[in-house]
This record gives C-alpha cells, sequence and structure tokens, in this order.
C-alpha cells in the first residue's frame, strides 16, 4: 500500500526575507568576531 503525504506549506516571502537577513547579521557577526581577535587578542576589545 503506498501512501501519498502531499503537504503544501505556503511559507510567506516577508518570513523568507527575515531569516535570510537574520542568517547575514549572524555571519557579519562571526567576521567581526573573528577580527576583532584578531587585530587585538581579546574576545570583547576593552572588556577585562
Amino acid at each position: 500500500m503506498i501512501t501519498q503525504n502531499n503537504n503544501n506549506r505556503n511559507i510567506d516571502p516577508e518570513k523568507v526575507t527575515a531569516e535570510r537577513l537574520n542568517g547575514y547579521a549572524a555571519l557579519f557577526g562571526c567576521i567581526a568576531l573573528v577580527g576583532a581577535y584578531a587585530t587585538t587578542g581579546q574576545i570583547i576589545p576593552g572588556f577585562v
């Protein structure tokens, strides 16, 4: 017996855009973290 499951989900384009923007912001934060560590040697510059 073959069961077909047709779950067609409609995802709002606004949510896709928001998640993509969130991903870009997270990547930028990681790159900034690595850059700050490479230049100063501290994870959070100025914080002891």
